[in-house]
């Protein structure tokens, strides 16, 4: 085989100074072995990003193996006893939730952690777990949904009127939110928001290329567990905090994210964190930035602006349903649920 590749090649296309790049020029050596350039190539880098699928190829099975072994000396340990950590309702929290704690509490970034009564398995720390972590953030703890919340908006509009006109309630609320993945609005139904002009969009490549998608997913709701319902909210008194009467109420509960814009983001840099941060097989879901990385403050930012993004979402949709409905706003409040369902905060805005 004829072609110009060499040690210092091999280290450009990714590889590092070791026992890899010794066996592949071996390998390109081979009497036997014919490939031409062009396809020798991209064979190398998938062997370099997925060396476990070619541990058993004829001639590269050895490269693969050197790479694992090199990927394992670079492994970061985890501690042998984990933080001291508290368990709410510990009655009702499934094994697997727990199994997940117990390997976070076991970074050497972790520093604090808990465990609500509703927590069950998620990817890598559960849901319903909280995990301080010190000077470091995990893309996959924050959640493939950044900034997922509910908003809550109370109508004076009595719930028998609900009742009575179910058939126009249920048509304005079509008409002014989609669901679905990847549905978005065009053209002229497209929203306008402050969020959209924020300059975060045009500090990484990844932000601008997304700025599109965000604009026209701007006011909808997704799927899987995310919704927009009508329902019924009673005061048994008087709230003087937020200035409404007894009685019972017309109210519109929405509960979604960062839509496709915040799943791109928590997609991309959980790549970036597991390259960077090698971890044992059983922790790799939790591999993490550090914040005075360029990629930790890259995704810092990111997460703020999806965090962002979702609460315009949210101000849309009730704004534009609120106005089709006609009724006047008593009180709308926010229920913030980030870090993967890990923080839980309401209040009146």
């Amino acid at each position: 085989m004829t072609t110009i590749v060499n040690g210092e090649f091999l280290k450009a296309i990714g590889y590092k100074e070791g026992k890899a790049i010794g066996l592949i020029l071996a390998a390109i050596g081979a009497s036997d072995w014919k490939l031409s350039y062009n396809e020798l190539i991209p064979l190398l880098l998938k062997v370099l990003f997925e060396p476990e699928h070619y541990l058993k190829h004829e001639f590269l099975g050895v490269v693969a193996q050197a790479l694992i072994d090199a990927q394992a000396d670079e492994t970061i340990a985890l501690n042998d006893i984990g933080i001291d950590y508290q368990v709410f309702g510990a009655e009702h929290i499934e094994k697997g939730a727990i199994e997940q704690m117990e390997i976070a509490a076991r970074l050497p970034v972790s520093v604090g952690a808990a465990l609500m009564p509703d927590a069950h398995q998620g990817y890598g720390l559960p849901i319903g777990g909280v995990l301080a972590t010190r000077n470091a953030i995990i893309p996959y703890g924050v959640g493939v949904d950044i900034g997922c919340r509910m908003a809550l908006s109370v109508y004076d509009i009595p719930y028998q009127h609900f009742e009575q006109n179910t058939s126009f309630y249920k048509r304005e609320l079509i008409a002014h939110t989609k669901f679905g993945a990847g549905n978005e609005w065009k053209g002229k139904d497209r929203a306008d928001h402050k969020v959209l002009y924020d300059a975060g969009f045009e500090s990484t490549k990844l932000l601008k290329s997304l700025k599109e998608k965000a604009a026209g997913q701007l006011g909808t709701s997704g799927g899987g567990n995310h919704f927009v319902e009508f329902g019924r909210i009673e005061f048994a008194q008087d709230d003087a905090h937020l200035n409404i009467k007894k009685g019972s109420y017309l109210a519109l509960l929405t509960h979604s994210g960062s839509r496709g814009f915040g799943a791109t983001i928590a997609d991309y840099y959980t790549k970036v964190a597991k390259k960077l941060c090698k971890l044992p097989r059983e922790a790799q879901n939790l591999a993490y930035l550090d914040l005075n990385s360029e990629e930790g403050m890259e995704y810092w930012l990111a997460m703020n602006l999806a965090g962002d993004y979702a609460s315009a979402c949210h101000q849309v949709i009730h704004e534009r349903i609120t106005k089709a409905i006609g009724g006047n706003l008593l009180a709308k409040l926010r229920i913030t649920i980030i870090l993967h369902g890990r923080k839980f905060g309401m209040g009146k805005r």
